[in-house]
């Protein structure tokens, strides 16, 4: 996109209408990219240059949108606030007020509004905006109602979801999609209340079993899982188990008891997470697959492991390793391989630990969490230690390593120092050699992989 700009600026000038349009995509990319400081700066250049040229008074409104909304992501709302005034304001010159245009422009303003915490203007224009998509029977409407929705949770006035029976059912799935969209940004809480409010309508104007009311409740859990809110998360993951089980869904019911056997053990009801998982014990061998029996074993020798009944615990991960090697599932050998040597080591039966861990890892991709706590376990067992749960960043600084030197010719690599600073990863790579193109491109990719792979887990960590 740089090479475009330039070649842009050589064929028709340094501020052209053409040079406008490369800055406004190299901002696209930049902003993708992680990069907002410098896409707002060439969302600006693209805005100055077609600020006068009523001949692309219509790209100039969008570059003008478009710097306004990167000025709020970076939380600079004085600014975002000021541009995309503008921007309504003069999209409703060139588009008149009555056109969709003018409520794309509205949009973005609600949000900064919004942010700004003005929820009575915020409120105001994005039912504007509403109003407008409702008469032009524009599907946008579906993202100024969520929009809207969020107003109101945060303390705006009036019903979340008013009127979702005169909505044709693509609009009310493209709501529910537009409200999960919007859990990136904003309060947790807030959004909380949306979904909450989402799903009761939902289940109204579509039905309980509808794929986006099951998707709503779906993230209704997730979201009460990342806020420890988990009565509210048991009772999302109750009602889509029963979704599942009125649909004759075996796959997805068993799917479903597993978190919500998950999310009672988190919630501290104990005795109801180890009756889920005999149950869903139950739902698996009606499937009959030992992936599905290995998995509902692993993770139920778990809990029995947490709940110190030692004995039972043991018995189902021996299983799940048994019925893993039924199977064909690397990963699930692995999975099940690492659980039964940190449950064996824990127990101070190294050797026995060390023979389970070993074939685990081996199962496992390098960047699989199971085969990161695999490894640390292993080097605590061949140190001759009862556990290795403590010593995770070696681990993951070795596992980077063997990751990029797998894939990589053996000669060409003499040195790889990894260093974890401040959460994420410092390199010094040293070459024994010049490499080809073709070996350049796979060193590269080989380390933004593993780059992006294991910063993963680092923060999974924190």
């Amino acid at each position: 996109m740089t090479r475009e700009l330039h070649a842009a600026a050589a064929e028709h000038g340094h501020g052209s209408a053409a040079w406008a349009s490369a800055q406004c995509d190299l901002g696209n990319v930049l902003l993708n990219a992680g990069q907002p400081d410098r896409a707002i700066a060439c969302y600006r250049a693209a805005t100055e240059a077609t600020r006068t040229d009523p001949q692309h008074r219509r790209e100039h409104l969008t570059y003008r949108m478009n710097l306004g909304m990167a000025l709020r992501m970076v939380g600079r709302l004085d600014e975002a606030e000021a541009e995309l005034r503008q921007c309504a304001q003069d999209r409703g010159v060139f588009y008149g007020r009555g056109h969709a245009g003018y409520a794309f422009g509205l949009e973005p303003l609600a949000e900064v509004l919004l942010r700004r915490g003005d929820l009575r203007q915020a409120q105001q224009v994005a039912e504007q905006a509403m109003d407008n998509f409702w008469r032009n029977g524009h599907e946008r409407l579906a993202t100024a109602l969520a929009l809207r929705a969020e107003i109101v949770a945060a303390g705006g006035t009036g019903p979340l979801f008013p009127d979702l029976h005169q909505l044709p059912d693509r609009i009310v799935e493209l709501l529910a999609r537009s409200a999960v969209d919007r859990l990136d940004e904003g309060d947790p809480a807030v959004h909380q209340n949306v979904l909450t409010g989402l799903a009761a309508a939902l289940e109204k104007r579509l039905g309980p079993d509808h794929p986006a009311t099951l998707n709503t409740l779906s993230m209704l859990a997730n979201l009460g899982r990342d806020r420890g809110e988990q009565a509210g998360r048991v009772e999302a993951i109750r009602r889509v188990l029963a979704s599942h089980d009125r649909q004759g869904n075996a796959e997805q019911s068993l799917t479903a008891a597993l978190g919500l056997a998950l999310a009672q053990a988190e919630a501290g009801d104990e005795a109801a997470a180890l009756d889920t998982y005999a149950s869903a014990y139950a739902r698996a061998e009606r499937i009959g697959r030992p992936e599905q029996l290995s998995q509902v074993l692993r993770n139920w020798g778990n809990a029995l492991k947490a709940a110190g009944q030692a004995d039972q615990a043991e018995q189902r991960l021996a299983e799940a390793v048994a019925q893993a090697r039924r199977g064909a599932d690397r990963e699930m050998l692995g999975r099940a391989c690492v659980a039964l040597g940190v449950f064996l080591q824990h127990e101070e039966r190294l050797a026995e630990a060390r023979a389970v861990l070993e074939e685990g890892v081996s199962q496992l991709d390098g960047v699989h969490p199971d085969a990161i706590t695999g490894r640390s376990h292993l080097s605590a067992v061949t140190a001759g230690q009862t556990c290795g749960c403590g010593d995770m960043e070696s681990t993951i600084i070795e596992a980077f390593r063997e990751f990029v030197f797998s894939r990589l010719p053996a000669d060409l690599l003499a040195e790889l120092d990894v260093t974890i600073v401040d959460g994420d990863f410092q390199l010094n790579v040293g070459l024994r050699r010049e490499p080809s193109q073709d070996e350049l491109e796979r060193l590269n990719g080989a380390v933004g992989s593993a780059v992006a792979e294991f910063r993963r887990r680092i923060s999974s960590r924190r």
